[in-house]
């Protein structure tokens, strides 16, 4: 449970200490602003994934699934500062069963609301789906755009992160793997 009252001060203490005069500037609401929006940001934070899959429903063929391109936003850990990107993602249906196409930007949204690096992101959405539905293979592939590479530092714009998770028979089998990839159109 987010402590409300605890943060918007916290946030007063920090600015002022990087030498805002929170009047002078007009800013007398932005601690609670930022409050606000941490709060949203970090709702996944101590949720499990497990009541999103709700009902799953018969298959009538055994062919890989795809879903593509749900947009996501996240916070990286190291940084506190956003990175954004598309999660697309494919399983093989295990026992029969398949969920509904929502669930899966649902799981997205959850896992990303919460302080993260990419990589474990990536892991977890696969993880979760594997547990979820009990998928025979997943593969996960997730791009990026870190903010913490293009505001700082080196100053990377237009730089984007790739990483990806493979599970069950999309790691054991290249023959299923390069399937899962062309799905998803990635030249591997």
């Amino acid at each position: 449970m987010v402590d409300k009252e605890k943060a918007r001060e916290a946030m007063t203490s920090f600015l002022e200490a990087l030498g805002l005069d929170l009047t002078e500037l007009d800013m007398e609401k932005t601690p609670q602003r930022v409050t606000d929006m941490y709060a949203y940001l970090f709702n996944g934070l101590a949720k499990d994934t497990k009541h999103i899959w709700g009902e799953l429903f018969p298959a009538e063929n055994d062919g890989i699934v795809a879903v593509k391109d749900i947009p996501f936003y996240s916070m990286c850990e190291h940084h506190l500062v956003p990175f954004f990107g598309r999660v697309s993602l494919a399983y093989k249906p295990g026992n029969g069963l398949v969920a509904g196409f929502s669930k899966f930007t649902k799981l997205v949204e959850l896992l990303s609301h919460r302080p993260q690096l990419q990589e474990r992101l990536t892991e977890q959405i696969a993880q979760s789906i594997v547990d979820g539905i009990q998928a025979q293979g997943v593969l996960v592939v997730v791009e990026a755009q870190q903010l913490c590479m293009t505001m700082r530092g080196d100053m990377a714009q237009g730089t984007t992160t790739l990483t990806s998770a493979s599970w069950g028979c999309f790691a054991e089998n290249s023959e299923l793997y390069h399937q899962a990839w062309m799905l998803l159109g990635q030249d591997n």
